[in-house]
């Protein structure tokens, strides 16, 4: 049954290209907003310009978009399925490696973007230290250790000490694509990710081919 669910998500990468397009194009839009123009290449790292809620709730949208992305480009690999039903009858092929390399890689960027308006290593941080903590607490707990203020303040150091290591951690590993996700995110680059993400996915659904 899993197989099953996967193979639709792997056959369905047409529809998602044609999402990934309508998802760069809020890019697009919400960075033209966010440096005031449509061709700077710096931005603004803080949320103090006009935006409205929705574009907001769009850019957020990214998120689950970006999984999908990756999981059916994935799929298609692993299980050796076509992009499309249209392309599997048209071309008698299976997987196009193109397509599915494609939606893994800007998948994943369509990820990262929205968290670059989030402190994602904080969070991170803060997740995994209280995580930690709690676990300890309850494993005294268990043990029938009583919860003093000498292991509290023990408990509270330990959750600084381990949210400072997490986000310093998470910040190296993550500052990287950060980047590389800011400077695709530029307005004009957005909007050409955006187009050849409609032309592919159109040939993909109704033509049956791969423009590569």
């Amino acid at each position: 049954m899993a197989e099953t669910y996967f193979n639709i998500i792997a056959q369905s990468a047409g529809f998602l290209l044609i999402m990934l397009g309508f998802m760069w194009l809020v890019f697009a839009a919400y960075e033209a907003l966010r440096r005031k123009s449509w061709r700077k290449l710096t931005k603004v790292d803080d949320w103090d310009f006009d935006l409205t809620p929705f574009l907001r709730i769009l850019t957020f949208f990214g998120f689950v978009v970006g999984i999908v992305c990756i999981l059916s480009g994935a799929a298609g690999l692993i299980l050796n399925d076509p992009p499309s039903i249209a392309y599997s009858i048209e071309t008698s092929d299976s997987v196009n490696y193109f397509t599915s390399i494609f939606l893994i890689i800007l998948g994943l960027f369509t990820f990262l973007k929205p968290l670059n308006d989030l402190p994602i290593s904080s969070i991170i941080a803060f997740l995994a230290a209280t995580a930690v903590v709690v676990i300890l607490a309850w494993a005294l707990f268990y043990l029938g250790v009583e919860i003093s203020a000498t292991i509290a303040i023990v408990l509270i150091v330990v959750f600084l000490i381990l949210f400072g290591i997490v986000a310093i951690t998470v910040k190296l590993y993550t500052a990287g694509l950060m980047v590389i996700s800011k400077i695709i995110s530029w307005p004009p680059f957005a909007f050409a990710i955006a187009v050849f993400c409609f032309i592919q996915g159109f040939a993909l659904l109704v033509l049956g081919i791969s423009l590569v």
